[in-house]
């Protein structure tokens, strides 16, 4: 790649049917290949929710590039579309790639052209293909390995920009929304019925009282907003990391980062990608791993006892994603089985570490 041959940005191709031939080279082209795509294959890949990403096998008539390219579009079921321009999941990933990816230490995939329009929210990311990487498997989980080389990643996420006032003056990431507890709190409320209406009968009474329970400290939980703050990912779960391949882990699906405590990420994923039994036999190890990492970025005010703390606090996370997220996205039986699977090993969580006795 030769930086020089950089061509002018393509417009948007907002929807894979849309992609030519042209198109891609003018994508090559304005990330420094100097090529001609002849002709190219595509086919859908992962199992995003409210996107969705395929893989491009490019031909090419005049000089060379990648074999394959992956791009990422808005979801062509029309509620999750909705829902990811109801919540800015479009805009946020667009920005963070352009704007914070190249500030944070976090692996991720190679951008080779995204932007995306405000009005309508059509948006392309177009990246690397991270091929022969196998995604994550939120329904199979993981062992202390895999969750090792993901809390290390999630430290390089946190650690470069711990507590950076500027961070607050970036709009689209809402660190100065004071609405953002409320916002969570009317989600829940609006989920929380029917999801006990549509999934009780697969639940344990122990799994549902965690709800409950939680339900009615609900504005307690959400309502914390004291403690150091750095970028988060919202999202950080075994389906948006790919391990192996060109990298050991790179972390995608950047459609929620925000402003917050990092501890929430990392509760998030244990409560969710590992089964009780192996989260208990090494959560304590990793957690420390984790602010070991941070302590290496110069993170000096914020020891060892406040964040398993916060960890601790935040194990309902899982849960929470899993009661909103399963009733405003299109409903699928794989979807089903992850939300429940979510919800299940987060509940367990919530429980071992008895997180209600933190909530005021």
């Amino acid at each position: 790649m030769n930086a020089k041959l950089a061509a002018a940005a393509p417009e948007i191709c907002a929807a894979p049917r849309e992609v030519t031939a042209e198109w891609l080279t003018r994508v090559l082209q304005h990330a420094g290949h100097d090529c001609e795509v002849a002709t190219f294959t595509a086919a859908n890949v992962g199992t995003g929710q409210v996107g969705q990403n395929v893989r491009f096998v490019l031909e090419y008539g005049r000089g060379s590039g990648p074999a394959t390219i992956v791009g990422k579009f808005a979801s062509d079921d029309p509620a999750s579309r909705q829902t990811g321009i109801a919540l800015s999941n479009y805009l946020r990933e667009v920005r963070f790639y352009q704007e914070l990816a190249p500030t944070l230490d976090i692996q991720v995939p190679k951008v080779l052209f995204t932007d995306i329009e405000p009005e309508s929210h059509d948006f392309v990311l177009m990246m690397e293909d991270l091929a022969p990487a196998e995604q994550g498997d939120q329904l199979r989980g993981c062992g202390a390995r895999e969750a090792a080389l993901a809390l290390e990643q999630l430290a390089r996420l946190h650690g470069p920009r711990w507590d950076d006032p500027a961070l607050l003056e970036i709009e689209w990431l809402g660190g100065n929304d004071p609405t953002g507890p409320e916002t969570t709190r009317a989600l829940w409320d609006q989920t929380y019925q029917g999801f006990l209406e549509r999934y009780s009968d697969r639940l344990t009474a122990d799994e549902l009282e965690a709800a409950r329970a939680l339900n009615a400290g609900f504005s307690s939980y959400v309502g914390r907003r004291d403690g150091p703050r750095t970028v988060t990912h919202g999202d950080y779960r075994l389906d948006n990391m790919m391990f192996g391949g060109p990298y050991p882990l790179a972390v995608v699906d950047w459609q929620s980062p925000g402003i917050g405590l990092g501890t929430p990420d990392a509760a998030y994923f244990m409560g969710t990608g590992l089964d009780a039994p192996e989260r208990r036999a090494c959560e304590r190890e990793l957690v420390g791993r984790y602010h070991a990492i941070l302590e290496s970025y110069g993170v000096g005010d914020y020891d060892l006892q406040a964040c398993w703390r916060d960890y601790r606090r935040a194990s309902f996370g899982g849960l929470v994603m899993a009661v909103i997220a399963s009733m405003i996205v299109g409903q699928t039986e794989r979807g089903d089985e992850m939300f429940m699977t979510m919800y299940r090993r987060s509940a367990a969580m919530a429980l071992d570490l008895d997180a209600l006795s933190l909530l005021d």
